[in-house]
């Protein structure tokens, strides 16, 4: 996660030091599900080992509603998250418009859009699109890019952020 401070730091906010104080306290996520209408509270900290219920809960929540199939979430989402709300400095809820997608799902998505990628990290449960309720879609782009935690996919018309945590990539 502190790959992208000094970064960060020196594009969004005052300084890398600000934003390294605000990495090391405790924050409340507040999620939406905007398929599901489900909503999802979570308190974390950077790179804490979060306990398995609480990421049986994240899986839950991010499941693929079309198959209503669960796989395991990356706990690496939920640092990326936190810093993007950090970074931002936002205080709203995150919606979700896609977590996890079954092999199935993707694959019947990518008959339906263009820009659904074959082996779309979705599938391995390691991207989300998203947006925030207090910020611009383009501005959680700047903070993915930013942090350089993995790749970031800017959807302006559609109004939303794919980010991911595999390599670091924009598109």
């Amino acid at each position: 996660m502190r790959t992208g401070i000094a970064a960060a730091g020196t594009l969004l906010l005052p300084s890398a030091e600000v934003f390294a104080k605000a990495l090391s306290r405790e924050k409340s996520l507040q999620l939406y599900n905007a398929n599901t209408k489900e909503e999802f509270c979570i308190q974390c900290s950077p790179q804490e080992h979060y306990e398995p219920r609480l990421m049986r809960q994240f899986s839950h929540f991010l499941r693929d509603h079309h198959q209503d199939s669960v796989h395991p979430m990356d706990p690496g989402l939920i640092d990326l998250l936190f810093a993007v709300s950090v970074l931002t400095r936002s205080a709203g809820t995150f919606e979700i418009i896609s977590g996890y997608r079954s092999p199935a799902t993707n694959h019947s998505l990518r008959k339906q859009h263009h820009g659904v990628a074959e082996h779309s990290l979705h599938t391995h449960g390691k991207a989300m699109d998203i947006r925030l309720s207090d910020t611009s879609a383009h501005e959680i782009q700047r903070a993915g890019m930013a942090l350089q935690m993995g790749g970031v996919g800017y959807y302006p018309r559609e109004n939303f952020v794919h980010l991911d945590t595999g390599d670091v990539r924009y598109w």
